[in-house]
């Protein structure tokens, strides 16, 4: 009894000290990732300089990050089944080498054809290595590291979509647009080489190759695909009112019903998604998704409204959303501390309330609002985030035996790219279709019986009059602009209050969530 007790009293710190050469190569894996999600916003905000330099019409520069977008989300589920099969040494340093020689082709782009392919390839190349991180921090890692590794790969997932802005306007004003591809050679080649050279946390099994399932390759890559297509250009081409979203559709649930039958029947699935069965791998997801729509819907909605609203340019964004990013800095450390002394639900609560309060703010938003105005908003983003992320991370993956890792991660890191797909595609449908209906009230507002705005237009027409011209057409054009803004606005509002409703809910269903237990043991449970 006594000796039970006393090995009882020693488990806590019985935990192996972390490796050396395994943290340096978790860090060189870390600094990978960060370039693969880096990558997705440091090109957003310099399309029309990209649209410019390879003389692409305005239909054809959106595919610089759809192709990306959609070779990533088909990438990510199956970097589990590759990591087992090659191991995480070759499967990590393929990805980032191949992502480093994508980014060096992009660069050398002639003309959008050439770019729409390089992106595809660095995107199913790249993809690999962000929930190969995932697995590897929950894989070699004892529990109770995990309050050190935890914020390093949440700040890491974070801080990279939201200072994308920042840096993709920086190196396009000082350089060139070459250069949002060429700062990924140096750090893809030492990423490459450092990750090959020191990783060895398992070993490879080519025999899981001949039960490889293609069959179920192809139709996962139909159906997720196809979504990202229709979640992307849906918006833009009232959904299916256009054929190309159409046969997208089409495809997509033809391709998803195929799929699910398959992982369901397939003695070796692409993916197994039994995972789902641990309720808290289930909730991480979910909470996953909504964090995703926190985290790309609003590195999406400031810098549009910055654009449209206030008519800044890439770099005066950029230095406008910074904000959020020095937060999520300065919130990494205490989150980690909290994780480990807190309930990670009360801490996924106050995050993802933190969210909402800073939305509502923004719900009384005006067409002057600026840096000060936006300020506490993104602090509030910017501290949740981090919030919310480790947690997430923890219930999500913090319980699932070494065995099952892999392919949960990739699972877990898709609900997240999928919560970002599906949240813009929500945010452009509501935001047209709120924009349409304020601009038709104020039109039937703004006719020749209001006096008001009769006024406004004869003080127009007055002050046009100094610049000579057709005073009368400049200022009724000047008013329309007026009018088209502020339902503009208008529009913005309403997405923010439909935000924070979403932010509040899942906020109250975190009580729902199971508490975790320690980490279970390989196969425990299962």
């Amino acid at each position: 009894m006594a000796a039970t007790l006393a090995a009882t009293a020693k488990d806590p710190v019985t935990d192996p000290p972390i490796d050396r050469r395994r943290m340096v190569a978790f860090l060189c894996m870390v600094f990978g990732m960060f370039m693969a999600i880096l990558d997705i916003q440091i090109v957003s905000a310099s399309l029309n300089e990209i649209q410019a330099g390879l003389s692409a019409s305005g239909d054809e520069i959106p595919w610089v990050q759809t192709s990306y977008l959609i070779a990533e989300v088909i990438s990510i589920p199956l970097s589990g089944t590759l990591s087992r099969v090659l191991s995480t040494r070759w499967m990590f340093s393929i990805s980032a080498g191949g992502f480093t020689l994508m980014s060096l082709m992009c660069a050398t782009s002639s003309s959008i054809g050439e770019m729409i392919v390089w992106r595809a390839a660095q995107g199913f190349i790249g993809g690999g290595m962000i929930p190969t991180v995932f697995a590897a921090a929950f894989t070699i890692f004892p529990p109770s590291k995990r309050s050190i590794v935890s914020p390093m790969i949440g700040l890491v997932a974070t801080l990279a979509p939201t200072i994308g802005p920042t840096i993709g306007g920086y190196l396009t004003d000082l350089f060139s647009w070459h250069w949002l591809f060429l700062i990924n050679i140096v750090p893809g080649i030492f990423v490459t080489v450092s990750t090959f050279l020191l990783i060895d946390f398992d070993r490879p099994n080519f025999d899981l190759l001949k039960s490889f399932d293609w069959a179920g390759l192809a139709f996962m890559a139909g159906f997720l695909g196809c979504l990202e297509y229709v979640l992307e250009e849906g918006p833009n081409h009232d959904w299916l009112q256009d054929e190309a979203v159409f046969v997208c559709a089409i495809v997509c649930a033809v391709s998803g019903l195929a799929f699910f039958a398959r992982v369901f029947t397939a003695r070796q699935p692409i993916v197994d998604l039994r995972a789902f069965s641990d309720r808290n791998f289930a909730a991480g997801c979910a909470a996953s998704f909504v964090l995703g729509i926190g985290l790309y819907g609003l590195t999406y909605l400031y810098p549009v409204y910055l654009a449209r609203v206030r008519g800044y340019s890439a770099l005066q964004i950029g230095e406008t959303m910074f904000v959020s990013g020095l937060c999520m800095f300065a919130t990494a450390p205490i989150a980690g501390r909290l994780s480990a002394k807190l309930d990670p639900r009360v801490m996924m609560a106050v995050g993802f309330s933190g969210f909402a309060v800073g939305t509502w703010i923004v719900t009384g938003l005006t067409k002057d609002w600026d840096f000060y105005e936006l300020l506490w908003p993104q602090v509030l983003r910017g501290c949740s985030l981090m919030l919310c992320m480790i947690p997430i991370n923890n219930i999500a993956l913090g319980t699932l035996p070494p065995e099952r890792m892999k392919n949960a991660s990739g699972l877990f890191n898709l609900t997240r790219n999928l919560g970002g797909a599906v949240g813009l595609a929500l945010i452009n449908t509501i935001l047209n279709a709120r924009w349409d209906l304020h601009l038709a009230r104020l039109h039937e507002r703004f006719t020749w019986a209001n006096g008001a705005a009769l006024e406004r237009l004869d003080a127009m027409r007055r002050q046009f009059e100094v610049l000579g011209g057709d005073a009368n057409g400049m200022a009724l054009k000047a008013l329309n602009n007026t009018v088209r803004i502020q339902g503009l606005v208008m529009g913005f509002e309403d997405v923010f209050l439909v935000l924070t409703v979403l932010f509040l809910g899942m906020a109250c269903a975190t009580p729902l969530i199971r508490r975790p237990r320690g980490a279970a043991p390989a196969g425990a449970g299962h």
